[in-house]
């Protein structure tokens, strides 16, 4: 039995007529089946109802779900059985990170924001010219 674990990354599209909860029945047995079979779900990214870029089972619409999970690898072959019997599920794809992967992710990620301190607006060299917001000494312009 293979007991190190991967990284991997799972993406289903699930018929899109289907209800929030049920697509949330269909997530929550991802992560079931993940965690059963020795796993860990890391993050679980909806990201909705969209339209397919072709047709696949006679539907236009998708709901996209992406898992990323780290697991043993005899897990993902009965992850991918589950998904082929699903009928709510129109299309699969579940790929291992490798570590090339998780370096460049690790360096895409924003750093920590430098705290600065603002100058007040009375400390502002003397070149830039003060601009008032509101001129009250203009005179009105009536439409003619």
């Amino acid at each position: 039995m293979d007991t190190k674990k991967y990284l991997y990354e799972t993406t289903f599209i699930a018929n899109a007529a289907l209800e929030d909860h049920q697509v949330d029945a269909l997530v929550t047995r991802v992560q079931e089946l993940v965690s059963r079979e020795g796993g860990e779900v890391i993050a679980v990214n909806r990201w909705g109802r969209k339209r397919l870029a072709y047709t696949i089972k006679k539907k236009n619409n998708g709901f996209y779900v992406n898992v990323e999970f780290s697991a043993p690898g005899s897990m993902v072959k009965s992850l991918e059985h589950m998904f082929s019997l699903d009928e709510h599920i129109l299309r699969f794809v579940t790929f291992r990170i490798d570590k090339k992967a998780l370096k460049a992710r690790e360096l895409a990620l924003p750093k920590e924001p430098v705290a600065r301190e603002l100058t007040p607006l009375e400390e502002v060299p003397n070149e830039v010219e003060k601009v008032p917001l509101f001129d009250d000494d203009a005179e009105e312009v009536s439409p003619t």
